[in-house]
Protein backbone atom coordinates (compact mmCIF):
# COMPACT_ATOMS: atom_id res chain seq x y z
CA UNK A 1 0.00 0.00 0.00
CA UNK A 2 2.81 2.44 0.86
CA UNK A 3 4.47 1.72 -2.52
CA UNK A 4 1.24 2.48 -4.38
CA UNK A 5 0.62 5.69 -2.42
CA UNK A 6 4.19 6.78 -3.05
CA UNK A 7 3.80 6.16 -6.79
CA UNK A 8 0.50 8.08 -6.95
CA UNK A 9 1.96 10.97 -4.96
CA UNK A 10 5.07 11.31 -7.10
CA UNK A 11 3.02 11.02 -10.30
CA UNK A 12 0.68 13.79 -9.12
CA UNK A 13 3.52 16.07 -8.07
CA UNK A 14 5.38 15.42 -11.32
CA UNK A 15 2.26 16.29 -13.34
CA UNK A 16 1.83 19.44 -11.29
CA UNK A 17 5.46 20.34 -11.83
CA UNK A 18 5.11 19.81 -15.60
CA UNK A 19 1.92 21.86 -15.70
CA UNK A 20 3.70 24.76 -14.08
CA UNK A 21 6.52 24.43 -16.59
CA UNK A 22 3.99 24.50 -19.41
CA UNK A 23 2.29 27.63 -18.08
CA UNK A 24 5.64 29.37 -17.83
CA UNK A 25 7.37 28.14 -20.99
CA UNK A 26 4.90 26.16 -23.13
CA UNK A 27 5.80 22.69 -24.42
CA UNK A 28 9.51 23.30 -23.96
CA UNK A 29 8.92 24.41 -20.39
CA UNK A 30 6.89 21.26 -19.67
CA UNK A 31 9.66 19.05 -21.09
CA UNK A 32 12.30 20.81 -19.02
CA UNK A 33 10.09 20.49 -15.92
CA UNK A 34 9.68 16.75 -16.60
CA UNK A 35 13.44 16.26 -16.81
CA UNK A 36 13.95 18.27 -13.65
CA UNK A 37 11.17 16.37 -11.86
CA UNK A 38 12.65 13.01 -12.83
CA UNK A 39 16.05 14.05 -11.53
CA UNK A 40 14.54 15.41 -8.34
CA UNK A 41 12.59 12.23 -7.71
CA UNK A 42 15.81 10.23 -8.03
CA UNK A 43 17.82 12.57 -5.82
CA UNK A 44 15.00 12.86 -3.30
CA UNK A 45 14.80 9.11 -2.80
CA UNK A 46 18.46 8.92 -1.84
CA UNK A 47 19.10 12.35 -0.31
CA UNK A 48 15.79 13.79 0.94
CA UNK A 49 16.57 12.99 4.58
CA UNK A 50 19.84 14.90 4.37
CA UNK A 51 18.08 17.79 2.63
CA UNK A 52 15.42 18.00 5.33
CA UNK A 53 17.95 17.81 8.16
CA UNK A 54 20.11 20.45 6.49
CA UNK A 55 17.06 22.67 5.97
CA UNK A 56 16.51 22.60 9.73
CA UNK A 57 20.24 22.97 10.50
CA UNK A 58 19.98 19.85 12.65
CA UNK A 59 23.06 18.65 14.50
CA UNK A 60 23.66 14.98 15.18
CA UNK A 61 24.03 13.96 18.82
CA UNK A 62 25.16 10.77 20.52
CA UNK A 63 25.41 9.13 23.92
CA UNK A 64 28.24 11.47 24.89
CA UNK A 65 26.86 14.83 23.72
CA UNK A 66 23.20 14.33 24.69
CA UNK A 67 23.10 11.21 26.87
CA UNK A 68 19.54 11.41 28.16
CA UNK A 69 17.84 12.22 24.87
CA UNK A 70 19.94 9.69 22.97
CA UNK A 71 19.25 6.96 25.56
CA UNK A 72 15.51 7.64 25.40
CA UNK A 73 15.58 6.99 21.66
CA UNK A 74 17.81 3.92 22.08
CA UNK A 75 15.52 2.30 24.65
CA UNK A 76 12.43 3.01 22.57
CA UNK A 77 14.04 1.73 19.36
CA UNK A 78 14.89 -1.57 21.06
CA UNK A 79 11.36 -1.81 22.40
CA UNK A 80 9.96 -1.17 18.91
CA UNK A 81 12.27 -3.76 17.35
CA UNK A 82 13.93 -1.13 15.12
CA UNK A 83 17.54 -0.43 14.22
CA UNK A 84 18.94 2.52 16.15
CA UNK A 85 18.19 5.67 14.10
CA UNK A 86 20.49 8.66 13.96
CA UNK A 87 19.47 11.27 16.51
CA UNK A 88 19.45 15.01 15.85
CA UNK A 89 18.74 18.16 17.83
CA UNK A 90 17.55 21.38 16.18
CA UNK A 91 18.46 24.64 17.91
CA UNK A 92 15.06 26.32 17.71
CA UNK A 93 12.60 27.59 20.33
CA UNK A 94 9.74 26.24 18.20
CA UNK A 95 8.59 22.97 19.84
CA UNK A 96 8.34 20.10 17.39
CA UNK A 97 9.86 16.81 16.24
CA UNK A 98 9.98 14.64 13.14
CA UNK A 99 11.37 11.44 11.66
CA UNK A 100 12.95 11.05 8.24
CA UNK A 101 14.77 8.48 6.10
CA UNK A 102 13.88 6.14 3.24
CA UNK A 103 13.65 3.00 5.43
CA UNK A 104 14.21 1.86 9.05
CA UNK A 105 17.85 1.06 8.30
CA UNK A 106 18.51 4.64 7.16
CA UNK A 107 16.25 6.56 9.53
CA UNK A 108 16.77 9.61 11.70
CA UNK A 109 14.72 11.34 14.36
CA UNK A 110 15.00 14.98 15.36
CA UNK A 111 13.60 17.22 18.07
CA UNK A 112 13.95 20.94 18.68
CA UNK A 113 15.48 22.37 21.82
CA UNK A 114 12.15 24.13 22.34
CA UNK A 115 10.43 20.75 22.62
CA UNK A 116 13.11 19.22 24.86
CA UNK A 117 12.96 22.22 27.20
CA UNK A 118 9.16 22.35 27.36
CA UNK A 119 8.17 18.71 27.86
CA UNK A 120 8.72 16.33 30.73
CA UNK A 121 10.91 13.29 30.19
CA UNK A 122 7.91 10.99 29.80
CA UNK A 123 6.39 13.36 27.27
CA UNK A 124 9.64 13.53 25.29
CA UNK A 125 9.71 9.73 25.29
CA UNK A 126 6.12 9.62 24.03
CA UNK A 127 6.89 12.07 21.21
CA UNK A 128 9.93 10.11 20.10
CA UNK A 129 7.91 6.88 20.31
CA UNK A 130 5.43 8.51 17.90
CA UNK A 131 8.27 9.30 15.49
CA UNK A 132 9.57 5.75 15.77
CA UNK A 133 6.03 4.64 14.99
CA UNK A 134 6.29 6.51 11.69
CA UNK A 135 9.54 4.67 10.99
CA UNK A 136 8.06 1.30 11.90
CA UNK A 137 5.04 2.03 9.70
CA UNK A 138 7.42 3.14 6.91
CA UNK A 139 5.82 6.55 6.61
CA UNK A 140 9.08 8.47 6.64
CA UNK A 141 10.00 8.04 2.97
CA UNK A 142 6.79 9.48 1.59
CA UNK A 143 6.72 12.25 4.22
CA UNK A 144 10.25 13.31 3.36
CA UNK A 145 9.74 13.14 -0.40
CA UNK A 146 6.56 15.20 -0.19
CA UNK A 147 8.27 17.94 1.80
CA UNK A 148 11.17 18.14 -0.64
CA UNK A 149 9.25 18.01 -3.92
CA UNK A 150 6.35 20.20 -2.78
CA UNK A 151 8.91 22.75 -1.66
CA UNK A 152 10.44 22.68 -5.14
CA UNK A 153 7.00 23.24 -6.66
CA UNK A 154 6.52 26.30 -4.49
CA UNK A 155 9.88 27.65 -5.64
CA UNK A 156 8.93 27.03 -9.26
CA UNK A 157 5.69 28.93 -8.66
CA UNK A 158 7.64 31.90 -7.33
CA UNK A 159 9.97 31.63 -10.31
CA UNK A 160 6.97 31.76 -12.64
CA UNK A 161 5.58 34.79 -10.88
CA UNK A 162 8.84 36.68 -11.37
CA UNK A 163 9.04 35.78 -15.04
CA UNK A 164 5.40 36.60 -15.71
CA UNK A 165 5.59 40.00 -14.03
CA UNK A 166 6.74 41.64 -17.24
CA UNK A 167 5.05 39.22 -19.63
CA UNK A 168 1.70 40.21 -21.13
CA UNK A 169 1.68 37.30 -23.54
CA UNK A 170 1.27 34.57 -20.95
CA UNK A 171 -1.28 35.56 -18.27
CA UNK A 172 -1.76 31.87 -17.40
CA UNK A 173 1.76 31.83 -15.98
CA UNK A 174 0.85 34.50 -13.44
CA UNK A 175 -2.44 32.80 -12.55
CA UNK A 176 -0.72 29.43 -12.24
CA UNK A 177 2.02 30.89 -10.06
CA UNK A 178 -0.52 32.46 -7.72
CA UNK A 179 -2.63 29.31 -7.43
CA UNK A 180 0.15 26.75 -7.42
CA UNK A 181 1.35 27.05 -3.83
CA UNK A 182 -2.07 26.39 -2.21
CA UNK A 183 -2.78 23.66 -4.74
CA UNK A 184 0.51 21.98 -3.84
CA UNK A 185 -0.56 22.15 -0.19
CA UNK A 186 -3.81 20.40 -1.14
CA UNK A 187 -1.83 17.66 -2.91
CA UNK A 188 0.21 17.18 0.24
CA UNK A 189 -2.96 17.02 2.32
CA UNK A 190 -4.52 14.38 0.09
CA UNK A 191 -1.34 12.33 -0.27
CA UNK A 192 -0.37 12.20 3.39
CA UNK A 193 -3.36 10.44 4.85
CA UNK A 194 -4.44 11.63 8.23
CA UNK A 195 -4.76 8.01 9.25
CA UNK A 196 -0.95 7.89 9.22
CA UNK A 197 -0.93 10.18 12.23
CA UNK A 198 -3.52 8.10 14.06
CA UNK A 199 -1.44 5.03 13.25
CA UNK A 200 1.76 6.65 14.50
CA UNK A 201 -0.02 7.85 17.64
CA UNK A 202 -1.22 4.33 18.36
CA UNK A 203 2.22 2.86 17.63
CA UNK A 204 3.86 5.51 19.80
CA UNK A 205 1.53 4.83 22.72
CA UNK A 206 2.24 1.12 22.44
CA UNK A 207 6.01 1.63 22.22
CA UNK A 208 6.29 4.01 25.19
CA UNK A 209 3.39 2.41 27.09
CA UNK A 210 1.89 5.76 28.11
CA UNK A 211 -0.98 7.21 26.01
CA UNK A 212 -1.51 9.93 28.61
CA UNK A 213 2.04 11.25 28.13
CA UNK A 214 1.56 11.44 24.36
CA UNK A 215 -1.82 13.17 24.76
CA UNK A 216 -0.28 15.68 27.15
CA UNK A 217 2.65 16.31 24.79
CA UNK A 218 0.32 16.86 21.81
CA UNK A 219 -1.71 19.39 23.79
CA UNK A 220 1.37 21.32 24.91
CA UNK A 221 3.01 21.29 21.46
CA UNK A 222 -0.20 22.32 19.69
CA UNK A 223 -0.63 25.34 21.95
CA UNK A 224 3.01 26.44 21.93
CA UNK A 225 3.57 25.85 18.20
CA UNK A 226 0.96 28.52 17.43
CA UNK A 227 2.78 31.03 19.61
CA UNK A 228 6.38 30.49 18.52
CA UNK A 229 7.32 31.24 14.88
CA UNK A 230 9.00 28.55 12.80
CA UNK A 231 11.27 30.08 10.13
CA UNK A 232 11.52 26.77 8.25
CA UNK A 233 7.78 26.52 7.56
CA UNK A 234 7.59 30.22 6.79
CA UNK A 235 10.10 29.64 3.97
CA UNK A 236 8.68 26.24 2.99
CA UNK A 237 5.11 25.55 4.17
CA UNK A 238 5.29 21.96 2.86
CA UNK A 239 7.73 21.14 5.67
CA UNK A 240 4.88 21.44 8.20
CA UNK A 241 3.64 17.96 7.32
CA UNK A 242 6.85 16.45 8.70
CA UNK A 243 6.15 17.51 12.27
CA UNK A 244 4.24 15.72 15.00
CA UNK A 245 1.98 18.79 15.12
CA UNK A 246 1.71 20.98 11.98
CA UNK A 247 2.05 24.73 12.33
CA UNK A 248 -0.20 27.56 11.16
CA UNK A 249 -2.35 25.26 9.01
CA UNK A 250 -6.14 25.19 9.07
CA UNK A 251 -7.68 21.77 9.53
CA UNK A 252 -9.20 21.83 6.04
CA UNK A 253 -5.75 21.93 4.47
CA UNK A 254 -3.90 20.13 7.24
CA UNK A 255 -2.02 16.87 6.73
CA UNK A 256 -2.81 15.98 10.35
CA UNK A 257 -6.08 15.35 12.16
CA UNK A 258 -7.17 17.97 14.68
CA UNK A 259 -5.16 17.63 17.88
CA UNK A 260 -8.28 17.14 19.99
CA UNK A 261 -9.33 14.22 17.80
CA UNK A 262 -5.93 12.63 18.28
CA UNK A 263 -6.11 13.13 22.04
CA UNK A 264 -9.59 11.62 22.08
CA UNK A 265 -8.33 8.59 20.16
CA UNK A 266 -5.51 8.15 22.67
CA UNK A 267 -7.98 8.26 25.53
CA UNK A 268 -10.02 5.58 23.81
CA UNK A 269 -6.84 3.58 23.38
CA UNK A 270 -6.08 3.87 27.08
CA UNK A 271 -9.53 2.60 27.93
CA UNK A 272 -8.92 -0.43 25.76
CA UNK A 273 -6.71 -3.33 26.72
CA UNK A 274 -3.38 -1.58 26.03
CA UNK A 275 -0.78 -2.89 28.44
CA UNK A 276 1.08 -0.03 30.15
CA UNK A 277 4.86 -0.14 30.51
CA UNK A 278 6.80 2.06 32.94
CA UNK A 279 9.54 4.01 31.20
CA UNK A 280 12.95 3.72 32.91
CA UNK A 281 13.76 6.72 35.05
CA UNK A 282 17.01 8.64 34.90
CA UNK A 283 18.43 11.63 36.68
CA UNK A 284 20.35 12.91 33.66
CA UNK A 285 18.80 16.22 32.51
CA UNK A 286 17.51 16.60 28.97
CA UNK A 287 19.83 18.50 26.60
CA UNK A 288 19.40 22.23 26.19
Amino acid sequence: MNIMRTFILLAALTALFMGTGYMIGGTGGALIALIIAGAMNFVTYWKADKIVLSMHKAREVNARTSPDFYNIVAILARRAGLPMPKVYVIDSPHPNAFATGRNPENAAVAATTGLLDMLSRDEVAAVMAHELGHIRNRDTLIMTMVATIAGAISMLANFGMIFSSDSRNNPLALIGAILLAPFAAMIVQMAISRTREFGADRAGAEICGDPDALASALRKISHAARQVPNPVTERNPAAAQLYIVPTHVGELFSTHPATERRISALRDLKRSTLRRNSFPATRTPLPR
